[in-house]
């Protein structure tokens, strides 16, 4: 009998350790506001890039479908335990717009990330849809913390931030993260390259005989301290119009931050060049960006941010002569105060000149429904909303 116990104590402990080595986390971000804009116009049928919308042009206030601090999401995350310091892990994660409960862009379940890979001292590797080396280098340091409703993240980092079919390792030795990726084929079924056309198969990429087609890679250096921060980051997409005939964006970041107690500043610039599959310039853009936070209170925060857009060519066509519009620039301020350390609510508001909202309108073909009126020199939104995280 006494040597029964002792088995079946045994076992228990075993089960006990088994359970502890794996774990799987359900978790989220929901996000939602009311918006007024003072002026924007109806996007075109078939946006491109440099297009402006139309009429009607006028006021808008309704509920936004973005969040204004947070994308809204919710996600599975799980680890398992293999030995000798080796572990397994996986994200699966849904982003949706929370006015109407859809599924962002209407492109599948988790269409955020999906990825699986495995983990040692040496770093992790991870296969699957996840988010480019140039994002991971570059968000700790954006003035208003990539907030979706009015910061020009898009423009920032590009189209092609979450690539599917992605191989990516990511190194952590002490403050310095080093980031590298590939993807097979990067797969944005938008016509964002050119004025007009979808990519070739939906860019889907990895295309018989055309394996260029649609490819991306990157890779980031990053160095976060006590009080210093700074990272370098370089991304290069290839989309094919047509299968074989790739064109090429490319950008280059740097940045740097600065935290002193409730303070910290960052700043930060983006070379970008986009050329068709011919080598002529499609858009040659420079960004420039500087941000403030403070933490007035424990409970309040306030962000304040500067975004300029130097565009030096623009052509709409291969064969096109480039122009020279006007170039964007906005100010954006958000005033967070928590309730609790999972709900908060919030006023963030944005000015903008010689453009729309966060570059939205002809530059990134209103992902956020920021149509920019031929002419048009100022646009001004406000949005106040609560955020809950779970």
């Amino acid at each position: 009998m006494r040597k029964e116990k002792v088995a079946l104590a045994a076992l228990a402990m075993a089960a006990g350790a088994a359970q502890a080595q794996a774990s799987v986390t359900l978790y989220g971000v929901v996000d939602l506001g009311v918006e007024y804009v003072n002026r924007v116009a109806t996007p075109p049928t078939t946006p491109g890039l440099g297009t402006t919308g139309g009429l009607p042009v006028g006021k808008r206030f309704d509920m936004v479908n973005q969040g204004g601090l947070s994308a809204s999401r919710w996600g599975l995350r799980g680890t398992e335990d293999l030995g000798g310091g080796l572990k397994a892990f996986f994200t699966l994660e849904s982003q949706f717009t929370l006015d109407n409960g859809i599924f962002t862009g209407g492109n599948g379940l988790f269409n955020r990330q999906a990825l699986v890979g495995l983990s040692n001292q040496y770093g992790r590797i991870a296969f699957g849809k996840q988010f480019s080396s140039f994002l991971d280098g570059m968000v700790n340091f954006s003035p208003t913390r990539f907030a979706p409703a009015y910061e020009p993240g898009i423009w920032w980092v590009g189209l092609d931030y979450k690539p599917n079919n992605t191989i990516k390792y990511t190194g952590n030795f002490g403050p310095v993260t080093a980031t590298t990726h590939y993807s097979f084929g990067a797969g944005l079924p938008v016509a964002t390259f050119g004025a007009g056309g979808a990519l070739y198969n939906g860019g889907a990429g990895e295309t018989p005989g055309a394996s260029r087609d649609d490819t991306a890679w990157g890779g980031s250096l990053m160095y976060l301290g006590q009080n210093f921060g700074a990272s370098i980051a370089y991304d290069q997409w290839n989309p094919a119009a047509t299968v074989g005939n790739t064109g090429k964006i490319r950008k280059a970041g740097v940045a740097g931050s600065y935290t002193n107690g409730p303070l910290k500043l960052t700043a930060g610039y983006r070379w970008g060049d986009q050329t068709f599959a011919n080598g002529s310039t499609l858009l040659r853009d420079d960004y420039w960006f500087a941000g403030a936070s403070y933490k007035v209170l424990p409970a309040l925060d306030l962000q304040l941010g500067y975004f300029y857009s130097n565009i030096r060519k623009l052509a709409l066509s291969s064969t096109a002569t480039p122009t020279n519009p006007a170039n964007p620039q906005q100010v954006s301020f958000v005033a967070d105060y928590a309730l609790s350390k999972r709900t908060d609510i919030y006023l963030t508001t944005a000015w903008t000149h010689n453009g729309s909202l966060g570059n939205d309108g002809p530059f990134t073909l209103y992902l956020f429904n920021y149509a920019q009126a031929p002419g048009q020199k100022n646009m001004v939104g406000v949005t106040t909303g609560v955020r809950h995280i779970f």
